[in-house]
């Protein structure tokens, strides 16, 4: 059985793998005037653990970067979750 610990890794990191491939698909569906990802959900995953990995797709896609939620909201979210990351793996 999994340690508690290992478990919220595999986590943090699924989710941020989670995070950033949708970045790069909602990026490859405005370019193509496809049906989008909504906001809401790319917040979700930021909130609840993967921040980093929008931000990351954020970048390297070039997507969302002047929309003053995300330029402002994921960065906060990005330091929220670095805290919560380390309260989680100090105790």
């Amino acid at each position: 059985m999994l340690e508690g610990g290992l478990v919220v890794t595999f986590y943090i990191i699924g989710l941020n793998l989670i995070g950033f491939i949708i970045m790069g698909f909602d990026k490859f569906a405005a370019i193509r005037n496809m049906r989008r990802v909504p906001e809401k959900t790319l917040f979700a995953i930021a909130l609840f653990g993967g921040a980093i990995g929008v931000y990351l797709g954020m970048n390297t896609f070039r997507h969302k970067t002047k929309t003053p939620y995300f330029m402002y909201g994921i960065p906060a979210l990005f330091v929220l979750n670095i805290v919560i990351y380390y309260l989680l793996f100090t105790n």
